[in-house]
Parts: C-alpha cells; sequence; structure tokens
C-alpha cells in the first residue's frame, strides 16, 4: 500500500511567506557557491600557489561552511516549518523572517566590511570580529523565535495516522533538535572559562549544540526522503505508524544532551567524546532502517515522469552520499582530511535531498516552469562532483594531508598527495557546477510568471 508522505500548500500568508524563505534559502547557496570555487581554487595544486594570502582560504572558509550548511539547512527547514504551521499571527511569523534576513545579509557581507580573524572552529567557525559574530547571534535569535513559534503553532498528529501526520511530527521533531541545540549553545557560552584563547573558546562553545544540529539535519533528511518516495511514486515497505516511531528514535539521542551537561564540565575531554559517540552510534537509529527501506524501494519501482524521475534521483543520490560520509567516520585516524570527507558526505546527502524537495515544492507553491529533466541531470552531476571531492579527500588523509591548511602548508611533496588533492579539486569543481545548475533551475522557474 502506497502512502502519501507529503504536505498540502495552504492558500493564506504562509504561501507567500513560504516562498520568501526559499528566496532566502537559494541565495544563500549561491553565496555559498561562489565562495566554494575560491575554496577549491585555493586548494588545488598548481592553482593554489597563485593565490597570496592563507587568509584568504579561511576567511572563505568560515562563510561558505556557515552559508552551505547552517544558514541554507535552517532557512529550507523554516519553509517547511512555515508550511506546518497553523494561520495564526502574521505579523509575527514575518517579523521572524526579517530578523533571519538581517542576520544572513551581516554574515554574508561582513568580509567585505572588514571583519577577520578567522577561528576554525568545529561546526560553525567564525570570524573574531564584532560585525560577524553580531550577524550571527540575530540569526540565532531569529531561528530561535521561528523554532518556538513553530513549536507553539503545530498540528496534532491525531489518532488515524496518515502520511502527512508523519511529516508533520517530522518537522515537529527537528524543531525540537533546533531548539535543543540552541538551548546547548547558550548552557555552553554560560559555563564557559574565561581564561581560554579564542580558538579554544568557540571549539568549546559550539560542540554540543554543534552535533545536535546534526540530527536535526537528518530529521530534516528523513522528512525529504518521505516526501520524495511519494513524488517519485515508489512504495516503501513501512506503514505511517513505522515512520512516525522512526523519527521518535531520531529524538532519543537529542534528548541525551542535558545528561552530557549535568554529567561533565564542558571543557572536559569525556564531554567531548560523550558527543562523538552520541553521533557515531545514536545518529543511526532511525536512519539506517529508513535508508534501507527506502534503498530496496527504489529498486523495486521504475519512474514513470520527468517529475517523479527527478525525486527518484534526488533519493538515490542523498542515500549513497550520505551512507559513504557515514562509513568514511569510521575511518577517521588524527587531525587529517578525512574528516571533512565524512562532513561533507553527510551533509551533501542532507543538501542532495533538500534540493531534490524543491523541485517538488516548486509547482505547489505556484512556479509550473520547473526543468525536471534538467534537474536529474544536475543533481547527478552535484552528486558524482561530491563523491571525487570527498574520495580525494580520503586517499589524501591517508597520507596524512593535513585539514583546514591551504597552498604549501598542505605539504603536497608526493605524487599521492598531489594526485589526492587534484582530484578533491576536480571534485570539488563538478559539485560547484552542479550547485550553480540547482540555483539557476530554481531561480529560472521562479522568476517565471506563476499560473
Amino acid at each position: 500500500m502506497q502512502f502519501e508522505y507529503q504536505l498540502d500548500v495552504p492558500e493564506d500568508y504562509r504561501r507567500s511567506l513560504a516562498i520568501g524563505w526559499l528566496w532566502l534559502a537559494i541565495l544563500t547557496l549561491l553565496g555559498a557557491g561562489i565562495f566554494s570555487v575560491l575554496l577549491v581554487l585555493a586548494r588545488t595544486p598548481l592553482i593554489g600557489e597563485l593565490i597570496p594570502f592563507t587568509d584568504f582560504f579561511h576567511t572563505a572558509l568560515v562563510i561558505h561552511v556557515n552559508l552551505s550548511s547552517l544558514v541554507w539547512i535552517l532557512s529550507f527547514a523554516s519553509v517547511m516549518w512555515c508550511l506546518n504551521s497553523r494561520s495564526i499571527y502574521p505579523w509575527f511569523a514575518k517579523a521572524i523572517y526579517f530578523i533571519v534576513l538581517l542576520g544572513t545579509l551581516m554574515i554574508s557581507l561582513s568580509p567585505f566590511l572588514g571583519s577577520a580573524n578567522p577561528l576554525m572552529s568545529n561546526y560553525i567557525p567564525v570570524l573574531d570580529d564584532p560585525l560577524f559574530l553580531t550577524g550571527l547571534i540575530v540569526f540565532g535569535i531569529g531561528i530561535g523565535l521561528q523554532v518556538v513559534f513553530s513549536m507553539s503553532t503545530m498540528f496534532k498528529v491525531g489518532e488515524a495516522v496518515s502520511g502527512q501526520a508523519v511529516i508533520r511530527f517530522g518537522l515537529n521533531c527537528a524543531a525540537i533538535g533546533t531548539f535543543m541545540a540552541l538551548a546547548a549553545f547558550i548552557w555552553s557560552y554560560a559555563a564557559l572559562p574565561d581564561q581560554l584563547d579564542n580558538a579554544l573558546y568557540y571549539e568549546v562553545l559550539f560542540w554540543g549544540g554543534g552535533h545536535i544540529l546534526q540530527f536535526t539535519y537528518t530529521l530534516l533528511m528523513m522528512v525529504a526522503w518521505l516526501w520524495l518516495s511519494s513524488s517519485a511514486g515508489i512504495s516503501l515497505p513501512i506503514s505511517p505508524r513505522v515512520a512516525l516511531f522512526l523519527f521518535g528514535l531520531g529524538l532519543i539521542s537529542i534528548f541525551m544532551t542535558p545528561l552530557i551537561y549535568y554529567e561533565y564540565e564542558i571543557t572536559d575531554v569525556l564531554f567531548g567524546q560523550r558527543f562523538t559517540m552520541l553521533m557515531s552510534f545514536g545518529g543511526s537509529l532511525a536512519i539506517f532502517p529508513l535508508s534501507v527501506a527506502t534503498l530496496f524501494a527504489l529498486f523495486q519501482n521504475k519512474t514513470a515522469s520527468a517529475k517523479a524521475s527527478s525525486a527518484h534521483a534526488a533519493l538515490l543520490t542523498s542515500l549513497l552520499l550520505f551512507g559513504v560520509g557515514g562509513m568514511i567516520g569510521f575511518m577517521i585516524d588524527g587531525n587529517n582530511v578525512r574528516i571533512p570527507a565524512h562532513y561533507h558526505g553527510c551533509i551533501v546527502g542532507v543538501s542532495l535531498a533538500l534540493m531534490g524537495l524543491s523541485y517538488q515544492l516548486l509547482p505547489a507553491l505556484g512556479f509550473n516552469k520547473v526543468n525536471f529533466e534538467l534537474s536529474k541531470i544536475q543533481l547527478w552531476i552535484y552528486g558524482l562532483g561530491q563523491f571525487l571531492h570527498i574520495v580525494g579527500l580520503v586517499w589524501s588523509g591517508g597520507y596524512g594531508v593535513q585539514r583546514k591548511v591551504a597552498g604549501a602548508a598542505q605539504g603536497l611533496d608526493s605524487f599521492e598527495r598531489i594526485a589526492g588533492m587534484g582530484l578533491m579539486g576536480l571534485g570539488g569543481l563538478l559539485s560547484a557546477i552542479g550547485g550553480f545548475m540547482f540555483i539557476v533551475i530554481v531561480l529560472k522557474a521562479m522568476m517565471a510568471k506563476r499560473f
């Protein structure tokens, strides 16, 4: 039996506000794409040596990471939370949007307005400068308000568990995860000792909440997988009640957060290790069974329309990249470029699912000029590019190339290291092409006349 894991798009202010959130998400990716090209050039052998400023690489990396993961994913999540909310207090919902927009603009423009001093803290790297940090705080306040508003206006699942109810519950779980991550940031800030140097300060500040954000991202990806399965016309071998249970499992690790904060000092080595263990093993509780069920269904069903084929491609590429990224996580040994390979695989798996869902949402939001044939090609180009990118990083990491460095600091003094990073550069440029294709396809559809 096939269940419809989709939401109906409302006709009131929530529709136009969701479009506004989608504009923000897409333009954010455009900015991240520009910085990604600069990053790849800075790390590619021979080409990278032509860029004289190492700090250019680190500053670009800070903005790219924040735009391509934090801002993009949470902005797209806000599209979904907007569609999932009840129609109350439209003025407040719109005010939240402009707060997040202001924070995003401050983050994006900060390097061009004098912000510097990049610090490569995990999950949320920063420019240790008042303008960037103010923008990050404003963005966080806006997302915090969005999450609280979403949780206060959410629909009840009800006794009759339908596919739509599962989507609503999954989005509610993602909102809870985001709320817990923001609470962890505040808790860490309150508990931080004053004597830490800046680099260690931000590393500890974002460690706990950063891990919880990854659970939020995977919950959003699960929502996207279910929605895309309906769009692709495939029948998952799980019922809505089982899917509901899987989202509940996804919350278990998130609810462990206060226990770790109570048990350990945030500067304790064990504090960091517990969150790493939580993400390594707790993260698979819900994802693994759903990914197996989805893969099984993908190879049991054939798609007919171009729209369904696009959803099929998004599902398959997202599953493969996320799976590869997860497996690389168990290969990490030391502080080399295998770490960004693991993170890139997982976060790109999330992005591919959200890209695919963007294509499916556009007609529902009133944009009927989506080139679904080209979107399928785009998803495969982006996925292949990112796969080559992380393979190059894993290869190079095996030969000791360190992370978060560029140019001569990478120590590319052997054929193996040069070849690995060259493959990384090729994959990065290919994925950049795929990323820009996504932006062009979506913007072309959104700027065309609506029906």
